[in-house]
């Protein structure tokens, strides 16, 4: 749908095409002025919907409300002596109650005509099926007249919607207000994260986007989590609002570009703090489990090491003016141990594994899936060993020359690095680099360590100096543990991360103490 903006501080009203579009701003930026001058330019096709006020009468009038002092007094006696306040929420469950109890009239009426008809299914079962997914450990019961709420791991008794927790019903109402909006509707959304348990506020606003692709979403929110984690979308970030002019002062932020700096001053400085990591993609092995090892932390992708580097150090040095804590993470590359100190000192930790993917190799990991599985942890654990250690001696040779070749790399860099002011000196350089550098030495170092590491089994040091990106599916683990994919494992090792169990502990502390946290 292509949406147009509100005026901007350029005399501007761009014009946009976008399914999905968040608007993020700090507390009185004119996120919500912003959202109700959209109601009013598309009243024929837009619906608000807020989660918050559905659960709770607001006292707010009705948009349809006469202006009249005295109709008003007339209508608000009426409402409080003969008519009982209900939420919207119980105006929802009613309403679909109604739908539930005439589909189950018309298909008794249909059967006496047809035996052999299939029942409808109804929105109920279309909320059913998504709130299930977002409560795994509850179920919805539905009786007659009644939607009742059990426990799916154990006996015991149900209770009405009414009395579902105020995230219960919230997830419920959302997810019917989205079946019931109008045909290609622009659907404004305030706050969509309040009350939402950050392990579903994403994947429960993705179902009911899938639920309405006629729909356009316009989500209003001051949280740069749920901002970052919606993909195929538009972000706009308002800086301030005029009021008296009706005119915003914001910046539309396009997919492929990074949050400016400001805005994480602006609304993370009394908020989250930062993790910077590799990598530019949200889908990636990096962003996916540094985000569930280190929750309390909004975890940013910044493209290359370098970038990391340079990002941490400088919010560490204005951490005065932000009031924003943040660290970085690097991945090893082949770092000597006096650079990882170094990086260390700047809070910019490296994992004591070659690749980010051996952190699913770490032994308690693998013991935590093993168990998982209804697996003896210690004979999966023994046989992965085995077979990482077999695979490390087959590479041995490709491994030996590929750390000897950084070091000698190293070298080189540091020996033409000093101040050279004439051929002369580049030239005495060069012949000396030869005699500084024992090619041959660095290689027999190398490989001497190696070795050891092959004959005593030390698997936390292969794991530290192999790079193969191919060991996790070689090493069988997956299919030891009975998981078909690597894609599999990492998302079965994700889903015990976020079901916080003591497994998720153990897992969380093997990734710090690898970061040496």
């Amino acid at each position: 749908m292509e949406i147009q903006l509100p005026l901007n501080i350029n005399k501007e009203e761009p014009v946009i095409s976008a399914n999905s579009l968040v608007v993020i701003g700090t507390n009185g930026a004119g996120k919500s002025s912003f959202g109700r001058a959209l109601l009013t330019r598309y009243a024929d096709r837009a619906l608000k919907i807020s989660g918050l006020h559905a659960l709770f009468i607001t006292g707010q009038p009705d948009e349809h409300t006469p202006s009249d002092e005295w109709m008003q007094l007339q209508m608000l006696i009426k409402e409080r002596l003969l008519l009982p306040r209900i939420t919207e929420y119980e105006k929802m469950i009613l309403r679909l109650q109604r739908e539930e109890f005439e589909a189950a009239v018309n298909y008794k009426e249909a059967c006496k005509l047809n035996a052999g008809l299939e029942p409808p299914a109804t929105k109920i079962d279309v909320i059913q099926q998504i709130w299930e997914q977002m409560f795994p450990h509850n179920r919805l019961v539905r009786k007659s007249g009644f939607i009742e709420l059990t426990s799916a791991e154990r006996s015991c008794n149900s209770y009405t919607a009414g009395r579902m927790s105020d995230s219960e019903k919230l997830v419920f109402y959302l997810i019917a207000a989205g079946l019931y909006a109008p045909a290609n509707a622009l659907l404004v959304i305030e706050e969509p994260e309040t009350l939402l348990h950050s392990s579903i506020k994403n994947l429960l606003w993705d179902k009911i986007e899938e639920l309405r692709p006629d729909c356009t979403f316009v989500y209003l929110t001051h949280d740069i989590d749920f901002a970052l984690a919606r993909r195929s979308c538009k972000r706009l970030w308002i800086r301030s609002y005029d009021a008296d002019h009706q005119i915003w002062d914001y910046e539309l932020i396009e997919n492929n570009k990074s949050l400016p700096e400001e805005l994480y001053m602006e609304v993370l400085g009394s908020r989250k703090p930062i993790l910077f990591i590799e990598g530019t993609d949200n889908n990636s092995i990096d962003n996916r489990l540094y985000s569930l090892v280190f929750p309390d932390y909004m975890v940013k992708p910044m493209g290359g090491c370098q970038k990391v580097i340079e990002t941490t150090k400088a919010f560490g040095q204005l951490k005065d003016f932000h009031m924003l804590e943040s660290m970085g993470i690097v991945d090893r590359d082949r770092r000597t141990e006096g650079e990882i100190r170094y990086l260390n000192e700047q809070h910019i930790f490296v994992p004591s594994v070659a690749e980010v993917e051996n952190l699913l190799m770490l032994e308690d990991v693998i013991k935590s899936v093993a168990g998982r599985l209804m697996k003896n942890p210690d004979e999966i654990f023994r046989q992965v060993k085995e077979n990482v250690i077999r695979l490390f001696e087959k590479d041995l040779e490709d491994q030996v020359i590929l750390h000897a070749k950084h070091q000698v790399k190293k070298k080189l860099e540091m020996a033409l690095n000093c101040k050279i002011h004439s051929f002369e000196q580049l030239n005495d350089q060069v012949e000396e680099i030869h005699e500084r550098i024992r090619v041959e030495d660095i290689y027999s170092q190398i490989k001497t360590s190696f070795q050891m590491y092959i004959e005593t089994a030390d698997y936390n040091n292969i794991l530290r100096v192999y790079n193969q990106k191919g060991m996790l599916p070689q090493s069988r683990v997956c299919q030891l543990c009975g998981i078909s994919t690597k894609e599999h494992y990492l998302d079965f090792v994700l889903s015990i991360l976020r079901e916080n169990k003591a497994e998720a502990d153990v897992i969380r502390h093997a990734i710090k103490a690898s970061l040496g946290m």
